[in-house]
């Protein structure tokens, strides 16, 4: 399981570096096809919103892969000074990268936890990875499981009651500024889903002109219409801001939509009325020097924690419940990785001793004659009896050693067992299989476990009849 992730989040980075290290969408199948190249990366995945950037692989051998910083630096053509990034920075390694996917999903690492937005960007972000080529196998079996997760997370919790976002925060925060949004004026630059749930918690507040610029005419028309707002052309954005109270920024553009030189525009325009910036894009689309001027008040997506922390404490013990679920969740997941390591050398041993079993059952029938069928149940049930009990200790052996219960690592157990019964291994579990393969050899490789842990568990009391050998216990 040599799954690893390195990023920076709200939590460990300031939005000045956050936005220095985002990954526009229109570039991540480019970034995706750099990272699969990079020397140890099998699979990835790209995660990048305005409170998180992550890169997640799969690497071939965990040993030889390059640190993911400096994947991310040189791509995005920084000069990361240790001393200003590398506390920005966290990693995650096997179980613990795992764990870190799972909780990012569920919403449990969010700025505001239980926010459903979250684990939308994770499915876009992995809808993107497929279509690239830079999730097939291993990957993919990881973030589907934590989709799962993060359904029973919201399913046996109350984490998303009363669900807020970043949106309704920030519409939250123009509440407080203003008292009430009745007849203020609103301006929401851009049309994406951040801006329409912006708008739908404006028009619900009460805000009397809300209009909607996007360099897409046709989206922002659409937003304006379902909202009965005023679509503005995206070129006379500026004109229009003038006369705006307030306005929401979601576009995250590379450079700064609004400027110092625009403030003092508005505000000679504005006769010095006070104007308030939301921005809740990263990279920022207000330049952080517009609060430098008298009657211009800006709050971006870090000043947002404010408002944030009135929501954290009833949520708290839903949280607790829901990180119980990812750590069961987390175990489950590496265990049944780790053992379906041993699966072919597991169906190879029972091949092989059930072709000698069988060849000896017909060396009785060729000596002794027809056997009623009396005689066949006995036999049957003797010999099986016998294979339960020789093969149980070395199975115990290899799925303890795959879940790394004890003794010496994995790959000696194997390579001794397989010495042992001289086995050769036919069973191609090669995950690089399309994904219809994939799967069946995947569900084939957890139902011959189950079945190996069934069969030899009756080891230790009377053989079964051929009809119960297939007996289910709980792994």
């Amino acid at each position: 399981m040599n799954y690893r992730l390195v990023g920076v989040n709200h939590r460990t980075a300031p939005v000045e570096v956050r936005e220095r290290l985002a990954i526009p969408e229109a570039e991540t199948t480019a970034v995706l096809e750099r990272l699969t190249a990079w020397p140890g990366v099998s699979e990835a995945l790209v995660l990048s919103t305005c409170n998180r950037v992550e890169l997640l692989v799969d690497c071939k051998h965990d040993a030889d892969a390059r640190p993911l910083r400096e994947f991310l630096a040189g791509y995005l053509h920084l000069h990361l000074d240790a001393r200003e990034f590398d506390s920005c920075f966290y990693e995650h390694r096997g179980a613990d990268a795992v764990r870190h996917l799972f909780r990012v999903a569920s919403s449990l690492d969010s700025m505001i936890v239980g926010e459903p937005q979250i684990l939308g960007q994770v499915k876009e972000a992995y809808a993107i990875a497929r279509g690239a080529g830079a999730v097939r196998s291993e990957l993919d079996v990881l973030i589907t499981r934590a989709f799962a997760v993060a359904k029973r997370v919201r399913s046996e919790t109350q984490i998303a009651s009363s669900a807020v976002s970043i949106a309704s925060v920030a519409v939250e925060l123009a509440l407080k500024i203003f008292g009430s949004l009745q007849g203020r004026q609103v301006c929401l630059v851009g049309a994406g889903k951040m801006g329409e749930l912006a708008a739908r918690h404006l028009v619900a507040q009460g805000a009397e002109k809300v209009l909607v610029a996007n360099r897409t005419p046709e989206r922002a028309r659409q937003l304006a219409a379902r909202f009965g707002g005023q679509a503005v052309a995206f070129d006379k954005l500026h004109e229009a801001a003038a006369r705006m109270d307030i306005v929401i920024t979601t576009t995250g553009s590379p450079q700064p939509i609004f400027r110092r030189e625009h403030g003092e525009a508005y505000l000679r325009e504005r006769r010095n009325r006070p104007m308030f910036f939301i921005d809740i894009a990263v990279p920022r689309d207000v330049a952080a020097e517009m609060n430098e001027l008298d009657g211009i008040f800006v709050y971006d997506i870090d000043d947002l924690q404010q408002v944030v922390a009135t929501h954290v404490a009833g949520r708290r013990r839903e949280a607790e419940r829901a990180e119980q679920i990812i750590s069961e969740e987390v175990r489950r997941f590496t265990e049944r990785v780790q053992t379906l390591d041993v699966v072919p050398t597991i169906v190879s041993l029972q091949e092989q001793v059930e072709t000698i079993r069988q060849a000896e059952i017909d060396k009785v029938r060729g000596r002794l004659g027809a056997l009623s069928p009396e005689q066949e149940l006995a036999i049957e049930a003797m010999t099986r009896g016998i294979v339960n009990k020789l093969l149980h200790a070395p199975i115990v052996a290899l799925k303890s050693a795959a879940r790394g219960e004890h003794g010496p690592k994995t790959t000696n157990i194997v390579e001794v067992v397989r010495r042992i019964f001289n086995l050769n291994l036919n069973l191609n579990l090669d995950l690089s299989q399309d994904d219809s393969s994939k799967d069946a050899a995947r569900t084939a490789a957890a139902a011959t476990t189950d079945q190996a842990a069934g069969e030899v568990s009756t080891s230790q009391g009377d053989a079964p009849r051929r009809d119960d050998t297939k007996v289910s216990v709980d792994r």
